[in-house]
């Protein structure tokens, strides 16, 4: 397994036991894009992060957002379909999405993060199959 593979792993694994306070990951001008959704967005730095996260939680309860297969494209990319469930603070409508997050990886810090809430949309943009 490759570093960056072993870096985007070990951010889930973070997430997972729902430890969102490190980005020592995240390159100091990192880009997070929303490439599809009902607000696709871009934003840059750890600060563009940080609010892009607390918009989301702002918005869902009991979000879960789990790594349901690793794809390393290249040597600066790796693909995470994802598995996503939360409940709407304001509805409390139930949230099920399979996404995916691209990872954009140099010098050993992530440089560039597109999340895609419609998986279909990240494969066809990166001309991939299930």
């Amino acid at each position: 397994m490759s570093e960056n593979l072993d870096l985007v792993r070990s951010i889930y694994a973070s997430i997972g036991r729902g430890d969102f306070g490190s980005a020592d990951w995240a390159d100091p001008q990192i880009e997070y894009v929303r490439a599809d959704g009902l607000e696709p967005e871009s934003l840059i730095g750890r600060d563009g992060l940080v609010a892009a996260m607390r918009s989301l939680f702002g918005a869902l309860e009991d979000f879960r957002n789990e790594a349901e297969d690793y794809r390393e494209l290249d040597a600066e990319r790796v693909l995470v379909l994802t598995h996503v469930s939360a409940r709407g603070k304001a509805s409390g409508l139930p949230i099920v999405q399979k996404g995916a997050e691209l990872f954009e990886i140099h010098a050993g810090k992530v440089t560039r993060i597109v999340t895609y809430f419609d998986r279909a949309n990240a494969l066809a943009d990166l001309g991939l199959k299930e």
